[in-house]
């Protein structure tokens, strides 16, 4: 059943890809649809059949051997991966549903179902492998996918330019990934996950020498790890692609903000943790500071965009913030419940988005819309629950995974963990205005589009309505009903053997050793912004208008992302450019051509002109020649003898 679980979702890729255009595009994206079903049933039949405390390696076949070096096809079945395969699973097959209705009128509607499932195996092949060899073959797939998905409309240049932004920002740190799987293996001598964890106390004291410097070997490769997880999970610095993944459509959105590929470097340092807590102090404050910057420069941002998929787009960016601010306490389980929470109520609040923009004729911006409470009824509960959620408030998933891991940052060990804390609650302030704002703007300021758009707004059809009320149910039950099995007394039972626990913190959190300021700080947070909110878009709107007039450079520098694309674009892109042409201009063109067949061409046309004027037609001319020549013959091999 497992196995099942992994490879159906391939097999939805060929059926798309064979039968295309031989059976009508609905059926195959029907029948498409009914594979990732069976899919989910076989992935949640195998996570009921498994025991709590199973971790079993099932070998498929042979692959790589070579000296030492050993490396088979294989997948891990234990709760973790398990957990995480029924989800992708699960996520996945609600998007295809949805894509069924969205994607209806597109004439590449089957191969775009055919990427979803390729895109879906690569993930499950990712989560599931037993060896960092593997699981970075399953790395690389994702990201090929994801250019194919976010490129999919590629008549339009922003989506080319968006794509091919996405490889190669990945590329940057998948780099830092290929040089971890060398040191690992340098080290350890095996890239075999279970095998590393065990030799870690053996390893514990090696250094090695990296660019002229010694480096304790360990923390050396937890550092090179999380710069592949920086590019794969968005993190500040390598962040840039994330909101231009926008251009895809919807579904693709939902797909790879939610579940799937930004996750992939959380879960990755997850199933690494006993590695990271072997590392020095440094690694993990690494992790902590940048998935803090990451936290409140991301909230920041998405307060001044317009663009309703570019606001979720910078949400997500944020609260992988908050995934890795907990794995830099140390907070792995908290890590993960946040990762599971989030998976859904982000599925919803895309594909809500998609809703929207399918009824308001592919419009995007939030400036144009208004008033549509009324509208799209259904598509309003789904968004409120998806924001509500996303903001933390009370009895919602998101209120329980982020409220742990503010707790944990608090109960952290690290020696910054306190303006971590504040800044994780100025990040939950962001968040409920970004939300908030979201929410006045699309539904309930008065209607700012088009006349004839207004007019023939209409809840989506059933087939996209369904996967949005199923998300709902989830993002409302799933943190009540699983919060006792990430933090407390049975967090060690459950989760003990799959990942690091610290027991100092969840012993602190057991107790009740948080503080009641602390415990409510979030939830005083989300009152505040709500206030904020109702006080700018309400009641001084007129004033707040003028505000925004005279603070126009700040919100600018807000609306374009601080610049950093600009920075980017200026130090590398141009740079890149430029030396391109030179190479061009000066090697290329002008040392290699010239010297090379233009320069012989040249040589050999000026040999012609002067043996061509030798050829007179007068005899004497030619004996005169062969005299010569003989004279010169005669001469030089007499010299010589």
């Amino acid at each position: 059943m497992f196995l099942l679980s992994i490879f159906l979702p391939l097999s939805s890729f060929l059926f798309c890809i064979t039968l295309n255009k031989r059976l009508k595009d609905e059926y195959i994206c029907i029948s498409s649809s009914f594979i990732l079903i069976f899919s989910s049933i076989c992935a949640f039949l195998s996570f009921l059949n498994l025991e709590t405390n199973q971790d079993q390696a099932i070998v498929l076949s042979s692959w790589i051997n070579s000296g030492s070096f050993s490396v088979d096809w294989s997948v891990q079945y234990n709760l973790l991966s398990s957990s995480m395969v029924l989800m992708v699973n699960f996520v996945s097959t609600l998007i295809h549903i949805y894509s069924v209705g969205y994607m209806v009128k597109d004439d590449r509607k089957v191969i775009f179902m055919g990427y979803l499932g390729l895109f879906t195996f690569f993930m499950l092949f990712l989560v599931s492998s037993s060896n960092l060899l593997q699981l970075f073959l399953g790395w690389e797939g994702v990201g090929l996918t994801s250019y194919l998905l976010i490129g999919f409309w590629y008549k339009k240049n922003q989506a080319n330019v968006a794509a091919i932004k996405a490889f190669v920002v990945n590329r940057v740190g998948d780099f830092g990934l290929i040089l971890a799987l060398f040191a690992t293996f340098i080290v350890f001598g095996t890239l075999n996950i279970n095998e590393i964890l065990l030799l870690l106390e053996s390893q514990n004291t090696t250094r090695v020498e990296f660019l002229g410097f010694q480096f304790h070997s360990i923390t050396l490769i937890v550092v090179l790890i999380f710069i592949g997880c920086m590019g794969k999970s968005a993190q500040f610095g390598l962040h840039v692609w994330l909101p231009d993944a926008m251009e895809g459509p919807t579904p693709v959105s939902a797909l790879i903000h939610a579940a799937t590929m930004v996750t992939a470097g959380v879960f990755l340092l997850i199933i690494l943790s006993p590695l990271i807590e072997e590392s020095s102090q440094i690694s993990r404050s690494i992790i902590l500071i940048i998935g803090t910057i990451t936290c409140i420069f991301a909230s920041s941002v998405a307060i001044f965009q317009n663009d309703i998929k570019r606001i979720i787009a910078y949400s997500t960016c944020s609260q992988l913030g908050y995934m890795f601010m907990a794995i830099g306490v140390s907070a792995y389980s908290v890590a993960y419940f946040h990762l599971l929470s989030h998976a859904f109520f982000k599925a919803l609040l895309f594909l809500g988005a998609g809703s929207i923009i399918h009824s308001m004729s592919d419009e995007q911006n939030i400036k144009k819309m208004g008033g549509l409470y009324n509208k799209i009824p259904l598509t309003y509960i789904t968004m409120l629950i998806g924001s509500f959620s996303l903001m933390g408030l009370p009895f919602l998933s998101g209120y329980y995974s982020k409220d742990l891991i503010i707790e944990f940052i608090y109960l952290g060990q690290s020696n910054i963990k306190i303006y971590a804390y504040i800044i994780s609650i100025v990040s939950v302030l962001f968040t409920t205005i970004y939300s908030v704002r979201l929410l006045i703007y699309v539904f309930h300021r008065e209607n700012r589009s088009d006349e004839k758009v207004f007019a023939h707004i209409h809840e989506s059809p059933l087939i996209m309505i369904l996967p949005l009320t199923i998300l709902s149910i989830f993002a409302i039950f799933f943190g009540m009903l699983m919060n006792s099995y990430f933090a407390g007394e049975s967090l060690f039972k459950v989760w003990g053997e799959f990942m690091f626990i610290n027991n100092d913190i969840n012993d602190e959190y057991t107790i009740g050793n948080v503080p009641i300021l602390v415990k409510k700080s979030p939830l005083f947070a989300i009152i505040f912004g709500i206030f904020i909110c109702f006080l700018i878009y309400f009641i001084f709107k007129e004033y707040s208008q003028a505000l925004k007039k005279r603070l126009m450079i700040l919100v600018n520098f807000f609306e374009n992302k601080l610049y950093i694309d600009e920075i980017y674009n200026f130090i590398f892109v141009k740079t890149s450019f430029y030396l391109g042409k030179g190479f061009w201009k000066s090697i290329d063109t002008d040392l290699i051509d010239n010297l090379g067949p233009n320069g012989i061409s040249r040589l050999v046309g000026s040999f012609g002109k002067v043996v061509s004027r030798f050829q007179s037609g007068y005899l004497y001319h030619y004996v005169l020649s062969v005299v010569v020549g003989l004279t010169l013959f005669l001469s030089i091999y007499i010299y010589i003898l």
